[in-house]
């Protein structure tokens, strides 16, 4: 059953992060986080300017809502250091927003970078770091 917290969730994903339209954020989150929330979907699609985030799924306790997604996305940019490698990565990643009078009032997130880091040839197999130049 979709609850009105995890289809905030998925429309501000959907709607802002899929598209960039960060005019749009403060529709989704609460004002004291707009600019912050803007500067990560800019970076974000800065970098990966084909973006695509899907939910896998979701689980909504009280104010909370746990989403696992997945980004799919062209390394076009700079990111950690990494030079733009032009390869197509998936990322996994959960989220736990919490939700309050129909906004997002808080966020936390962690991202498998390490698979990333390892599909952008930033790591070998054996976990060294690439040393090219």
């Amino acid at each position: 059953m979709n609850s009105p917290k995890k289809l905030l969730i998925r429309r501000y994903l959907e709607e802002v992060v899929n598209t960039g339209d960060i005019e749009r954020v403060a529709e989704f989150v609460a004002w004291h986080d707009v600019e912050t929330a803007k500067q990560h979907v800019r970076g974000m699609r800065a970098t990966y300017p084909d973006l695509h985030v899907t939910v896998v799924c979701q689980i909504a306790e009280g104010d909370l809502v746990a989403s696992r997604v997945v980004g799919r996305a062209t390394h076009q940019r700079e990111w950690r250091g990494i030079r733009p490698t032009k390869k197509s990565i998936a990322i996994d990643a959960v989220n736990i927003d919490r939700v309050a009078d129909g906004k997002i009032i808080e966020h936390w997130g962690v991202a498998n970078d390490f698979e990333a880091l390892f599909k952008l040839g930033a790591l070998s197999a054996n976990g060294s770091a690439d040393s090219r130049d």
